[in-house]
């Protein structure tokens, strides 16, 4: 199954190309994959086809409800494909597409830079924080 991009197109020029749903790229994709449960499903599914409750276990701390939700959007925006088995009871399988593993490059350099600079970040909290203590 091939990714869908649902885009919008100007009414007043029908014969253009059509525009995109958010004029800014980088907020628009960040926006929906910047959350907090989304580069842990996309990195769950890196090596791997999994199940609804084997991607559950595999994330840990996800309510089955965000879990479903968050799916539908990386579905949605074409990064995880969505496989429906009609068996009884059905099957259904989450699997990264070529948008998806593509997306792993620059997931893993932005896992290694904040596994790298996490210790400093938290270090420039503490002193942010001592000095708004200081300010009240």
């Amino acid at each position: 199954m091939e990714p869908s991009h649902t885009t919008m197109t100007d009414p007043a020029d029908e014969t253009g190309p059509p525009a995109f749903d958010h004029p800014c790229p980088i907020r628009d994709v960040l926006d929906r994959i910047g959350d907090q449960w989304s580069l842990l499903i996309l990195g769950a599914l890196a090596p791997r086809t999994l199940r609804f409750n084997e991607l559950s276990r595999a994330i840990g701390d996800i309510s089955r409800q965000m879990l479903s939700r968050t799916l539908k959007r990386l579905e949605a925006d074409g990064f995880v494909q969505r496989t429906l088995y009609p068996e009884v009871p059905p099957r259904v399988e989450y699997t990264l597409t070529a948008l998806g593993h593509s997306f792993l490059v620059p997931m893993q350099q932005l896992v290694y830079w904040a596994d790298a600079h996490h210790e400093d970040i938290c270090r420039s909290r503490r002193a942010a924080r001592a000095l708004d203590a200081g300010d009240h």
